[in-house]
């Protein structure tokens, strides 16, 4: 469930940057063949979130999901890797952490100008576009 809150937040800042075409590259390659249609499931749980994603889809004239292994993918190994060192009191059970989907993108709340008056994700559309 983790992995398609991700990928939903991911693909709604492209909505909303008003990208047509979007490449969605992901580590977790059930997610990846799922939304793809090559895979199914019955999960109660997963469904709403995959109905979410190909309802996400729709809003793009191309969209393309390609899974990339976890050994290509330095920064979720890395992210994996501390994640491991963490010790936690009861191994057992983790307390869930809750993200909230807030009406303005949370740099609002933080940055009151940028230096040079551009939005701080002004880079990334420009890469994404060309």
């Amino acid at each position: 469930m983790v992995e398609y809150e991700a990928c939903i937040l991911g693909i709604r800042m492209s909505v909303d940057m008003n990208i047509k075409e979007l490449l969605v590259i992901g580590g977790s390659d059930l997610l990846i063949h799922q939304v793809q249609g090559e895979l199914s499931t019955k999960n109660v749980k997963i469904l709403p979130y995959l109905h979410c994603v190909k309802e996400l889809c729709k809003k793009f004239t191309k969209i393309e999901f390609r899974h990339v292994p976890k050994i290509q993918n330095e920064f979720a190994d890395a992210l994996a890797t501390l994640s491991s060192m963490i010790q936690h009191p009861d191994k057992n059970y983790i307390d869930p952490i809750e993200v909230e989907n807030k009406d303005q993108h949370a740099y609002c709340f933080h940055v009151n100008e940028e230096p040079d008056g551009k939005p701080w994700y002004q880079d990334i559309k420009k890469f994404l576009a060309t």
